[in-house]
């Protein structure tokens, strides 16, 4: 009898040793597959964990696209699992996946908070894919796969087939600093205020004004020099000169941590401003655009549009990121929007690049896109 149960105790500790042997590969699997899927938080979200009972593997947690839970199926085929992990991108009602951008400058957090950390700026018209919800605030995510979240005041929700719509309307962008909607031409009594790369839906034109309707169903009158047809506009060309203007345009102005439009920007912001203004969508951060791009060994071979990089340069840690000009001047925002130069020399000498990105000739390749090539416009 003693041998019995000294066997039985045996066989049990052996199941639980091999138990605890399968979680422990289970959880490695998993932070595998997290570094290859979801290595930055800003863009994608997986928080998975494992559990094994009655030899099956049981995953919960959430992930933040389907393609992402696809993957933890396939890697964990040839096992008895139960897939639990909720999709955030198909979590919401059906009316409230989507979301356009109502305001002309609409403020990102970190948290569902006014008082968190604003990670980032979206214009008006920018459509964005919504995740989840706390309250009156939604985390989405935008264009650029940047996730944060925004007050629903700040929105409009849309279905996928109201998308649709608003993707084959005609629609038109603004192509100047800064503008007004009004009530009527020629008029005083604002709508709404509109910036740079804003999008709204054509109405009617009447005597150099154009008559246009907010994503959230207002109307209003501009000037049809501050606008494009967005579907011209997509089509435009590489015009790096189109990109120094829209710098140079916000030279003096202040550094605001997390700005992302030309009512105020911080350096990767500013970055963002300029070159979407060609129709190109860059990544958010510097640290993000920093990874894009074809790579430029030396400053001396810097051209116009170039992307400086700087930072630690013990660690290579990115923290800034400026804009090459000609003749080694480069212009950033640093307290404000300024020039600065590379050359050691120079009396407006600020800086030294860790690394350098050339994004001319790199549309199409990871982190550098257009508004033409992009789905969700």
């Amino acid at each position: 009898m003693r041998l019995i149960m000294k066997k039985s105790i045996i066989a049990a500790l052996m199941l639980l040793v091999a138990a605890a042997a399968m979680a422990q590969t289970s959880e490695q699997l998993l932070g595998q597959l997290r570094q290859r899927l979801a290595p930055d938080k800003r863009t994608a979200l997986w928080d998975v964990k494992a559990s094994r009972k009655g030899g099956v593997t049981t995953l919960t947690g959430q992930v933040s696209t389907s393609l992402l839970k696809a993957e933890l199926d396939k890697a964990f085929a040839g096992q008895q699992v139960k897939n639990n992990v909720v999709v955030l991108e198909q979590s919401q009602p059906a009316d409230h996946r989507w979301a356009l951008v109502k305001l002309a400058v609409a403020s990102l957090r970190c948290e569902p908070k006014h008082s968190a950390e604003m990670a980032t700026q979206a214009v008006m018209g920018t459509p964005v894919k919504v995740l989840d919800n706390s309250d009156d605030w939604y985390r989405v995510q935008l264009p650029d796969d940047y996730i944060a979240w925004v007050p629903e005041s700040s929105l409009t929700f849309r279905s996928e087939a109201q998308m649709q719509q608003w993707r084959q309307a005609r629609r038109c962008v603004v192509t100047v600093y800064d503008t007004r909607m009004v009530t009527k031409p020629h008029g005083d009594e604002t709508v709404s205020d509109l910036v740079l790369s804003g999008i709204a839906e054509f109405r009617a034109e009447r005597d150099g004004w154009v008559q246009l309707r907010t994503p959230d169903g207002r109307t209003g009158w501009v000037e049809s020099s501050a606008i494009a047809d967005l579907a011209q506009w997509k089509q435009q060309p590489m015009d790096l000169a189109l990109v120094e203007r829209t710098a140079r345009r916000m030279m003096g102005s202040g550094y605001l941590w997390g700005g992302t439009s030309t009512k105020v920007t911080d350096c990767s912001g500013l970055m963002k401003i300029s070159y979407l203004a060609n129709g190109i969508i860059l990544q958010r951060d510097a640290s993000q655009q920093a990874l894009t791009g074809e790579k430029i060994g030396d400053w001396h071979q810097c051209t116009l549009g170039d992307l400086l990089f700087f930072g630690n340069s013990t660690t290579g840690r990115v923290t800034h990121v400026g804009m090459y000009l000609r003749d080694g001047k480069y212009i950033h925002c640093s307290g404000q929007v300024k020039i600065n130069s590379l050359d050691t020399s120079a009396p407006d000498y600020l800086y030294s690049p860790l690394s350098i990105s050339r994004i001319q000739g790199q549309i199409g390749t990871t982190g550098i896109t257009t508004v033409a090539a992009h789905p969700w416009y």
